[in-house]
């Protein structure tokens, strides 16, 4: 199936917002990974994401919006706490879940009442915004489960097989590299639902980081309200181990060992991983886990997940 690659001047974006309008998809970047995009108000066109990725239903997808002012009006209701975090870290690696509008078809919120909104801290991500004038669903462009991209060839590697004229916005490497940090606005307290390179201020328990890390199932709808909660997510097809201190190395093995501040790690960990699954010398990649602080919470539930 045909890829192409293009970098974002005027005449790709209006063929990208084109077809956006047309019911199509296209790959972008955002500052976390590259996102794989479809109008967010077309239930036929964000099934094109699922059938593309191998995603199950259950998992809901992420809704891109140019302004805090967009992501209101797909709302129902836009709590004071919503605000505050949307004017502190908007645009940023932070997505926020509310009760949804109704213009926001089930199949994006895998049948639930919320869904999770974010603008991205793109300049090509949020050029395509606007030319599009569309919300875009948007969960990482690769096929489910899988390393997610951070680099156009990334994108192309994993999705070209899958997707008919596969259509990807080149905005060159993910500053951040690893996805949102998922908040859930909608009760009085907000919870972190998946943890990312933003850290909220202390919770009612601070320590340890993953004791931010709330429950994501809604209890009374039995339905997911953020993504990146599969046990098993992020991984390469080869074992990846992780250890406290590293052992003997047998053949095979291969140690990722990544920079010891963790945005710099954030930044380069699925291109890394990447790296070494398709080495076809490399039969285990080996990490030591991070340390057990909060600003390396994400680093760890990515490895963790990696692992399953």
């Amino acid at each position: 199936m045909p890829v192409r690659i293009c970098l974002p001047d005027e005449a790709t974006l209006a063929e990208a917002a084109a077809r956006l309008h047309a019911g199509e998809l296209v790959a972008f970047p955002t500052e976390t990974v590259y996102g794989l995009g479809a109008s967010a108000l077309s239930a036929a066109a964000v099934q094109k994401i699922f059938a593309a990725k191998g995603r199950p239903p259950s998992n809901p997808l992420i809704v891109h919006v140019a302004s805090e002012a967009e992501a209101r009006a797909l709302a129902r209701n836009w709590p004071p706490g919503a605000s505050r975090l949307a004017q502190a870290h908007w645009p940023g690696p932070l997505t926020l879940v509310v009760e949804k509008a109704d213009t926001i078809p089930g199949v994006v919120t895998a049948g639930g009442s919320t869904v999770g909104l974010r603008v991205p801290d793109h300049p090509v991500a949020l050029a395509l915004l606007r030319a599009a004038g569309l919300p875009l669903a948007a969960p990482s462009a690769n096929r489910s489960e899988e390393i997610s991209p951070t680099t156009a060839r990334h994108v192309a590697d994993s999705l070209g097989p899958f997707v008919e004229d596969l259509f990807i916005l080149d905005g060159g490497p993910c500053a951040v590299g690893i996805e949102s940090t998922v908040v859930d606005v909608t009760g009085p307290t907000p919870r972190v639902l998946r943890p990312g390179m933003v850290s909220l201020p202390p919770s009612p328990v601070p320590h340890g980081g993953e004791s931010l890390v709330r429950p994501a199932n809604d209890a009374l709808r039995g339905t997911v309200r953020s993504p990146g909660q599969s046990l098993r997510h992020y991984a390469p097809t080869k074992p990846l181990t992780l250890v406290r201190e590293l052992p003997t190395l047998g053949p095979g093995d291969s140690v990722l060992a990544l920079p010891e501040d963790p945005a710099q790690a954030a930044s380069v960990l699925y291109a890394e991983l990447r790296r070494l699954d398709a080495d076809p010398s490399i039969g285990r990649i080996i990490v030591v886990v991070p340390p057990e602080t909060p600003e390396w919470a994400a680093l760890r539930d990515r490895l963790k997940r990696a692992s399953q």
